[in-house]
């Protein structure tokens, strides 16, 4: 059987379609969206297909029926009206401030060279200039405009950690996309993509008609691929791999629908190499969203199990910026379950997949530290030490790794319990990066256990403790010991077939921030 081609990094419907490479129809979603209503705005993670949506939806309204032939939209779409398309995307770095502008002229200008429109650039500003070839190719078409917006947000992204810049570009662009709603008589369609969920009120206060999809269950799936897809679209590449891998790397992203969905790159980088890996997360490193989260001191155990109200996912500013909200918006996080309580709709998040769970886990780490290479290795190896029972090394590699972390990630934990959980934070993360199957503060009838780790056939129960005095290290690790077998932290996991290890860990830091660490290993049945 001749497989047809990865459109890996292909935006364009036309190549695609006429070339031989693999297509999910979207076409349902786009007639659906423009039956619904004329303003809209999606937000999703990177490379999920965004790009290309815009596409298709400008060569549907551009009239290019051939494309869509053996397509949903094909016999339910006029093709004999044609709307001229305003299509303007954000893709070059805005971190100076004439840059914003300047894009926006050079754009301006090859629409009007194309569409044959007199436009002097030098006549006006950008919104000026827009407003001006909105009501020009109305004019001349005699048809409303279909206006496409990509990337929307790259400029105020670009200079996020410029704050004075990032609000300029803000505002300018809030000057901007107010035209839209000015021109309406002239605008047919408007669609905004974007990663981000700005405030409406900051950003988009002059285009307060655009109705937000992102978490519309109608939509969910407009992005990404489903189970079918895969079943149908792609099943002459699922020969060779097993169905519940591919799930369990790449599938869980949510949007308030009925079914997760998977990262459409990964999927195809996946079916090109054959070979799992991290394909999309390696594509671009947040480390914006890793300095935010150090700022914040955002401790990723927090992440089980994690509640949210859904006014606190679904907007952020600038100089307002909530890790959780960065997260979940640029893909690192997704909902797993939503619930009304009175008037609130309230998200329960986690990772979406094992690629993001494990990765993000290791930038972590690599970020907290300048040595990040050494770092990210150290926290590896501590894993493997700690399934091959060598504890003795394990203690070694752990002290190396958190006296190696600079002091100033951790200001304000001046009292022991919250030194307690970064500590815990800290293991958690290199047990992650390792791939284990890794439980914080989950409860039991008389507490709850800081970590248990399970890997294979062995369980590993951790209880830290953090005390002042450094003489007392050990007698604090046996304590942690005893309050594992007291509060039953370890009874959940019994298993004949598991070997079960009780660790207590026990920190001190002296006045010149030496690290002083203690560990004490039960390997007896505590349920016996």
């Amino acid at each position: 059987m001749n497989h047809l081609k990865f459109p890996v990094g292909i935006p364009d419907l036309k190549t695609i379609r006429e070339d031989g490479y693999y297509y999910v129809d979207k076409t349902p979603h786009i007639r659906r969206l423009i039956d619904h209503g004329r303003n809209f705005f999606l937000s999703r993670p990177r490379r999920f297909g965004k790009s290309l949506l815009l596409d298709t939806i400008q060569e549907l309204f551009e009239g290019n029926e051939t494309l869509f032939k053996g397509l949903d939209i094909c016999s339910h779409w006029d093709w004999s009206t044609r709307h001229p398309v305003v299509r303007l995307s954000f893709d070059v770095n805005y971190n100076e401030s004439w840059k914003l502008e300047s894009h926006i002229k050079k754009q301006l200008a090859r629409l009007a060279k194309a569409t044959e429109i007199d436009l002097d650039v030098s006549s006006g500003t950008g919104p000026e200039l827009l407003e001006y070839v909105l009501y020009e190719l109305h004019a001349k078409t005699r048809q409303q405009v279909v206006v496409l917006v990509d990337e929307y947000d790259k400029p105020i992204l670009d200079a996020i950690e410029q704050s004075e810049l990032a609000r300029t570009n803000r505002d300018y662009l809030r000057d901007f996309y107010g035209v839209i709603k000015g021109s309406a008589k002239h605008v047919r369609f408007v669609f905004v993509t974007g990663i981000s969920m700005f405030s409406k009120v900051s950003l988009f206060s002059g285009l307060n008609n655009l109705k937000d999809i992102s978490l519309d269950p109608r939509f969910a799936t407009i992005c990404g691929y489903t189970d079918h897809d895969l079943e149908t679209v792609f099943a002459p590449e699922l020969e060779n791999f097993d169905r519940d891998e591919i799930r369990r790397w790449y599938k869980g992203y949510n949007w308030c629908g009925d079914e997760k969905v998977y990262n459409p790159y990964d999927v195809l980088l996946l079916f090109d190499t054959q070979e799992f890996g991290s394909h999309w997360f390696k594509t671009g490193t947040p480390t914006f969203l890793y300095r935010v989260m150090l700022q914040h001191q955002f401790n990723l155990i927090n992440v089980e199990n994690m509640q949210v109200e859904k006014g606190f996912i679904s907007s952020f500013d600038v100089g307002d910026i909530a890790p959780t909200a960065l997260m979940f918006q640029a893909g690192y996080l997704t909902i797993v379950e939503q619930k009304r309580m009175g008037s609130k709709t309230l998200f329960t998040l986690d990772y979406p997949n094992l690629e993001v769970r494990e990765d993000l886990s290791q930038g972590y780490l690599e970020h907290i530290s300048e040595e990040s290479a050494q770092v990210a290795i150290r926290a590896l190896e501590i894993g493997d030490l700690l399934i091959a029972n060598d504890f003795d090394g394990f203690l070694a590699k752990l002290r190396i790794l958190f006296a190696g972390i600079p002091y100033h990630w951790q200001k304000g934990k001046a009292d022991l319990a919250r030194y307690e959980a970064w500590y815990a934070s800290l293991l958690y993360a290199c047990f992650q990066a390792r791939g284990f199957d890794v439980k914080a503060e989950e409860a039991t009838s008389d507490g709850r256990s800081d970590l248990v780790v399970s890997h294979g056939s062995q369980v590993f129960v951790f209880e830290l403790k953090v005390v002042r005095d450094k003489e007392k290290l050990d007698e604090a690790a046996a304590a942690a010991i005893e309050q594992i077998g007291e509060r039953g932290y370890g009874d959940k996991y019994r298993d004949p077939k598991k070997v079960s290890h009780l660790i207590g860990l026990a920190f001190s830091r002296s006045s010149g921030n030496k690290l002083a660490v203690a560990i004490k290993v039960d390997h007896s049945d505590p349920f016996e």
